[in-house]
């Protein structure tokens, strides 16, 4: 028995011993196989029902060998230093293999469908910089431990899951923070104190959340703030002074909370910001005539507040302003004369107010798509706004709702002046005299082929022609006359295709709203966009109507996120370029004809290419080279050539006299002779930041490289994009 338990006693500290030689051996090379074995246990925990993490084998020496997917590592330490599997449609718990990945520097497991919580020791990772979690279903309390030791910390996406409790005190710790985004959680409580006071971040996006209380004093140290929204949240109080001293702040969004008071004073200091939004609270007093020294405003909703008093002559100001929304207050007297110089105003709405008087000339010589005045009923009668426009020649004017007034006389003939016109509402007034004709229901009594004709033709393509029409509801759509050769004959098939279309919705997608199908006649019904293709804004402005550089990044960053949604989708577009790219009455991108290549019956190249020949300039290589598979890289190369179309404000093939000069070879010269700021588009006049544009077109050139593995995923390159516009330490790699 003695001899047994001396045996058990030699074996059990041989045990011991080879324990302590693993240790030993990995403590003096740290990068055995610790990447490996850290990504092998993390897929371990999760499903991934499409097979996409196939490469990663665990009998590899190391991850960096460039065959493991997802994954990208620094080339002299050999170490990982990005795990991106952005739309794997993964499932599953992130488990504790991660945290052996001690060099790396960004996480983003966006777009899927992991469950369960946040790993506490997550953050730990010392070099970790970036971490984006959006988009999947996590849930449960953030622990304040994630966030304990944050030093190298730079990016934190949470956004679109099911996080709840209180958001961590210990995130106001993270000094280093550019961007936070909690947005589209369960998030209660009131926000760390400490987080309004981070002085390196950028972007601070807490909307669509539960959290309570007050913006507290002390916002002034985030100098380098771009953009905030706590929209649509329980929020209260007075908006503290502060935000007047974060003098880069582009976009504020406090909607649909309960501030109260007046709008602070030192706003008028942000001459940058493009955007306000303080709809839905319980904001009171006159709009501030200092209001008008906010040049760089675009759009200014104060809806649905308590404001009292009159408009400010001020507002005549704001040049750059497109959308203004005063509707839901308590405002009277009449819109300012000054206004007729806000030649960009694109949708006035100043509804369910106690305005008098009738509406000025200069709403109806402007470019006004939308002009809501409805439900300002006062006392008395006002004359009827329509009795002067028989001068006038009013083209863009689509939506004018006057109802619930005290409107008097007679609906005169020059109503039919309105040539845009797709709504009009008069009702409850006392307006007398008919409608005229032009401004009445389409006639429909020749079926569907009496939509389609010639002076509604909007553009035609490669699958057919666009037209523009109103439905008997009032309700404009555009409806694309298929060619029928070379498309899906049965029924049964084109409905099957075409239902699977219907069901992709992103905000940066055209809509798909219906169709029709007779042997015959094939038609596809979308929703209908006022502000026409992205190449009209391009190539056909005139004067001074030209995209400024804030809007030319937003159609870049939306274009890259319909794409992205296209492709996790499972869609390719085929047929990127500016035609396709439209903008509605506020200037927000949406991308369309996507997905019409699945009509075709089978994807043959050369009837496909034949459908897209119009996008000269945007074509993948690949299409010319039968040996290489049609990927959706196809796309992220138009996407490319698009970007620097928008850059520039010249198309991707130009024909001079003596020769064609083409636009990814252009720029590609320029960068390497060190003056690329020479190809930005010469109308902008020196007024875009520099260190936005340079990498925008940097980027550009890489989505059109030549091999298609080398060019970028589109949700790579909507990370990219928000780096840029919120710069952090991640953006090291871009340059």
């Amino acid at each position: 028995m003695q001899a047994l338990f001396s045996s058990m006693r030699v074996f059990l500290r041989l045990v011991w011993l080879l324990e302590l030689l693993c240790v030993a051996v990995t403590a003096v090379n740290p990068s055995l196989n610790d990447d490996v074995l850290g990504l092998i246990v993390f897929k371990a925990d999760i499903r991934d029902p499409k097979g996409k993490l196939a490469s990663w084998n665990e009998d590899d020496e190391s991850a960096c060998g460039g065959s493991w997917v997802g994954v990208k590592c620094n080339p002299r330490s050999n170490r990982v230093v990005e795990v991106n599997l952005d739309g794997f449609s993964l499932s599953g718990r992130i488990g504790r293999g991660l945290q052996r990945l001690q060099f790396l520097r960004k996480l983003s497991l966006a777009n899927n469908n992991l469950t369960g919580g946040i790993n506490p020791n997550i953050a730990r990772i010392d070099n970790l910089r970036v971490i984006d979690l959006s988009g999947n279903s996590l849930s449960g309390e953030v622990s304040e431990d994630v966030f304990r030791q944050c030093g190298s910390l730079r990016t934190v996406s949470l956004a679109r899951n099911r996080f709840s409790g209180s958001i961590p005190s210990t995130l106001g710790a993270c000094s280093a923070l550019a961007a936070i985004d909690l947005s589209n959680n369960q998030f209660s409580g009131s926000v760390p104190s400490r987080v309004w006071s981070l002085s390196a971040l950028r972007s601070l996006d807490l909307s669509d959340n539960l959290l309570e209380g007050e913006i507290p004093k002390g916002i002034e140290a985030m100098k380098n703030l771009r953009s905030v929204s706590v929209a649509r949240n329980r929020l209260t109080g007075n908006v503290p002074y502060g935000f007047g001293s974060c003098l880069l702040l582009r976009s504020i969004d406090l909607g649909d909370n309960s501030f109260s008071g007046s709008i602070p004073g030192d706003f008028k200091e942000l001459t940058l910001c493009g955007y306000i939004s303080l709809r839905g609270n319980a904001f009171s007093g006159g709009v501030p005539q200092w209001i008008g020294e906010m040049r760089g405003l675009e759009t200014l909703d104060l809806s649905n507040n308590g404001f009292t008093g009159q408009v400010p002559s001020s507002i005549g100001n704001l040049q750059s302003l497109k959308m203004l929304n005063f509707s839901g207050n308590g405002l009277t007297g009449s819109l300012p004369e000054s206004m007729a110089n806000c030649t960009k105003l694109l949708v006035l709405d100043v509804s369910r107010n106690s305005m008098s008087g009738w509406l000025p000339l200069w709403v109806f010589k402007s470019d006004l798509d939308k002009v809501l005045v409805s439900e300002n009923v006062q006392s008395g009668s006002k004359k009827s706004p329509l009795f002067a426009m028989a001068e006038l020649a009013v083209q863009s004017l689509q939506v004018l709702d006057l109802s619930h007034n005290a409107f008097s006389g007679e609906i005169t003939s020059a109503v039919g002046g309105l040539s845009s016109l797709q709504v009009l509402n008069l009702a409850n007034n006392s307006l007398g005299g008919p409608i005229p004709p032009a401004v009445g229901e389409p006639d429909f009594s020749s079926g569907a082929h009496a939509l389609l004709n010639k002076d509604c033709e909007l553009g035609r393509g490669g699958f057919g022609a666009v037209y523009q029409t109103v439905l008997r509801d009032g309700h404009s759509v555009a409806i694309k006359k298929l060619t029928v050769s070379s498309l899906v004959k049965s029924q049964e098939d084109f409905e099957r295709e075409v239902k699977k279309l219907g069901k992709i919705r992103h905000q940066n997608l055209v809509e798909l709203e219906g169709y029709y199908w007779t042997p015959s006649l094939q038609l596809l019904i979308y929703e209908y966009l006022s502000g026409g293709s992205l190449y009209k804004h391009l190539h056909e402005g005139s004067g001074g109507n030209f995209l400024s550089w804030n809007e030319r990044f937003n159609v870049i960053l939306g274009t890259a996120k319909a794409l992205a949604h296209l492709h996790h989708s499972n869609i390719i577009h085929y047929n990127i370029k500016s035609t396709n790219v439209l903008l509605d009455s506020y200037g927000e991108p949406k991308v369309g004809d996507f997905g019409l290549a699945r009509l075709l019956p089978m994807l043959d190249r050369y009837v496909l290419s034949s459908k897209i020949q119009s996008a000269l300039g945007y074509m993948a290589p690949e299409f010319a080279c039968k040996t290489v598979k049609i990927t959706e890289k196809c796309d992220v190369y138009g996407f490319g050539v698009l970007v620097l179309e928008i850059v520039t404000g010249k198309r991707p093939v130009e024909y001079m006299e003596d020769d064609v000069v083409v636009l990814c070879d252009m720029v590609r010269g320029a960068l390497e002779e060190g003056r690329v700021e020479e190809c930005i588009d010469e109308r902008l006049q020196g007024k875009f930041p520099a260190e936005e544009a340079i990498p925008v077109m940097k980027l550009g050139l890489i989505c059109t490289s030549q091999v298609p593995s080398n060019r970028p995923d589109m949700g790579e390159v909507v990370n990219i994009l928000e780096l840029i516009r919120c710069p952090s330490e991640g953006q090291e790699e871009l340059a």
